[in-house]
């Protein structure tokens, strides 16, 4: 295929996404339509079958690309700092204010559903959970593993640098579900850096 049309194919994927992110946003999941999202983007729906079979699959990128989005702003706070324990405030932090920033999206999404229809959509929320921390386990493992090799922290056996990981980020979660329950975030970084140090030591015990 010419390497025009797959431009176009990616500008019209692009409208899609962003007029599909934009709906899901004001209306909720459950409301919009793929007659919704053609009509934003002014295309007939046919033209959304194309790149789409359904509305799920429509969502599944979405929510792919948000990961992509998430992943790669989280990554680049912690690559303008240097040391270990920089890049797991950077990446606390950071997750913290996107999660923040974010609330309301993932909040509008669960406007208008049943009962049936909300237990169907906490399955696809769990999956992309589930993929969110997939992503954030490598960039953790990354950062372990260039620390071991400048000496900042021990070399760890496998599965135990996963249960430390697994700590900091579970802790992490914790914290930011008592932020959102007080609705106070001024305490939010303060905790974070205990959090970090105390997860150094478990690194370096």
């Amino acid at each position: 295929m010419p390497a025009n049309n797959l431009l176009k194919e990616d500008i019209i994927q692009q409208q899609i996404l962003q007029a599909a992110q934009q709906l899901f946003q004001k209306h909720g999941y459950q409301k919009v339509t793929m007659d919704d999202v053609a009509k934003a983007i002014g295309k007939g729906r046919s033209s959304l079958y194309y790149y789409y079979k359904n509305k799920d699959e429509v969502f599944a990128a979405v929510m792919d690309a948000e990961i992509k989005d998430i992943i790669s702003e989280i990554a680049s706070k912690m690559e303008q700092v240097g040391t270990v324990e920089e890049k797991l405030r950077a990446f606390g932090v950071t997750k913290t204010k996107i999660s923040r920033k974010r609330k309301a999206f993932f909040e509008a999404l669960e406007t208008g559903m049943n009962p049936d229809e909300m237990s169907l959509y906490v399955q696809k929320k769990q999956a992309i959970q589930k993929k969110i921390r997939k992503e954030e386990a490598i960039l953790l493992n990354q950062v372990l593993a260039q620390g071991a090799k400048k000496g900042e922290v021990n070399t760890l056996d496998a599965k135990e640098q996963q249960t430390i990981l697994f700590v900091f980020t579970s802790s992490l979660r914790g914290l930011r579900g008592e932020m959102f329950l007080d609705n106070s975030y001024n305490r939010i970084e303060p905790a974070i850096d205990m959090l970090v140090q105390m997860t150094m030591l478990a690194l370096n015990k």
